[in-house]
């Protein structure tokens, strides 16, 4: 198993990425059991903590199963970031991320996400002052640049690094891009070769052979892996195999999706009660079973979907035809 290490932190290098509405408590539990390393929350206002917002305690919550955690905090201002940050650190998280890769419009216009790769030095203030208020390390997740045509991200991994960065995530695509098109990764191979901190590749892992490709194409020390997570917890257990001895385990059949869902759908439950979990599970639900005879099914009746009795009685139909 491929490590990165980081002071006294050692971790398996097959992270799981921070996703908004996905890389929820459940979610990342699930995905600790089968394989995923380093796990990533969903991004935290710094803002949102020093203001006590009541809806920051559930995306604050770590469980001590599923460690090491990286804590993700996204803001612009270095002084409100590395305040939040020393209010949290007691928490039981391993490692405090600051988002500079989210491309959504409601937070590039705050000019934080993806809106600091426009400025080098912001990040290594921000870094900075984060670093000097807390002991845990502190990482950055990147993208290649904010503009189409833009490699910013060397400068900005070389910022975060001169500000105390130990740890840093690139993802292949600039912001104009979102998720389009396909992640370059070249620039993961340019900032790997820049920097003297260990670097996780992001961007167009869905399979085995594609961990193993960007790790021999660009020399990155680890892989994240974002969207091929969704509705496939299974992926990491089979990058891990790939990557340890050639073998290429079977996919999960459609029962085992459905299983899945379930199992997942009661967590949710456990963690939000039944009216949020089984609204938060639709969209899972959709990802679990794409692909599979009866999905186009599930897609539309999921929506309407209002307990956990109903999802149940929805996909024992499904599997049994």
């Amino acid at each position: 198993m491929i490590k990165i290490k980081i002071d006294n932190l050692e971790f398996n290098s097959v992270c799981l990425g921070p996703m908004a509405g996905v890389t929820d408590l459940p979610f990342r539990l699930i995905c600790k059991e089968y394989g995923a390393g380093l796990m990533y929350t969903e991004m935290v206002s710094g803002k949102a903590i020093l203001f006590h917002n009541k809806n920051t305690e559930e995306l604050l919550t770590v469980d001590d199963t599923e460690r090491p955690v990286a804590l993700q905090l996204f803001g612009c201002e270095p002084e409100v970031l590395a305040n939040a940050a020393a209010e949290i650190e007691s928490r039981n998280f391993d490692i405090l991320d600051i988002n500079m890769g989210c491309p959504v419009a409601k937070v590039v216009n705050n000019h934080e996400g993806s809106s600091l790769m426009k400025n080098p030095r912001l990040i290594e203030d921000i870094v900075r002052a984060v670093s000097n208020r807390i002991n845990k390390p502190v990482s950055v997740k990147l993208r290649k640049g904010f503009e189409k045509e833009d490699r910013t991200a060397v400068e900005c991994a070389l910022a975060a690094e001169a500000g105390g960065a130990r740890l840093v995530a690139v993802h292949g695509r600039t912001r104009e891009e979102f998720y389009s098109g396909k992640a370059d990764w070249s620039i993961i191979e340019d900032v790997k070769k820049a920097v003297h901190i260990p670097v996780i590749g992001n961007g167009d892992i869905y399979t085995p052979e594609d961990a193993k490709r960007m790790i021999e194409t660009t020399g990155c020390d680890g892989i994240m892996v974002g969207r091929g997570a969704q509705g496939n917890p299974w992926i990491f257990r089979r990058i891990n195999a790939y990557l340890e001895n050639g073998e290429l385990l079977p996919e999960p059949t459609r029962e085992e999706r459905a299983e899945m869902v379930l199992r997942h759908a009661r967590a949710e439950i456990e963690f939000k009660g039944e009216y949020t979990g089984i609204r938060e599970m639709r969209k899972h639900v959709a990802w679990y079973m794409s692909g599979f005879p009866g999905a186009v099914k599930v897609r539309e009746g999921v929506n309407y979907i209002e307990s956990y009795t109903e999802l149940e009685t929805m996909l024992r139909k499904i599997c049994a035809n």
